[in-house]
């Protein structure tokens, strides 16, 4: 049940910000001045631990480092792609 009541929560947290930057995607790119880093090839960074520690401030739960790393690699704001990958 906690984790049901933190998803409701979280939810009300995303929309406060997407009406505070216009969208969920200008919150999260802000963090990198809309910048792909490339291979970094971690399971959490400086970054994952910013982007977590301020939705944690916004109010969100659940939210660690490493949930966020592999958001950002997710989305494609970190691009863990090798030279030989038809992604790269």
């Amino acid at each position: 049940e906690g984790k049901i009541r933190a998803t409701i929560n979280n939810a009300k947290v995303f929309k406060v910000i997407q009406k505070e930057y216009g969208s969920f995607s200008n919150y999260i790119w802000g963090f990198t001045d809309g910048k792909i880093i490339k291979s970094e090839y971690k399971t959490k960074s400086e970054l994952s631990d910013k982007i977590a520690k301020d939705l944690k401030k916004k109010g969100m739960k659940f939210v660690g480092s490493t949930t966020i790393y592999s958001y950002l690699e997710a989305i494609g704001i970190i691009d863990n792609h090798e030279k030989d990958c038809f992604k790269y």
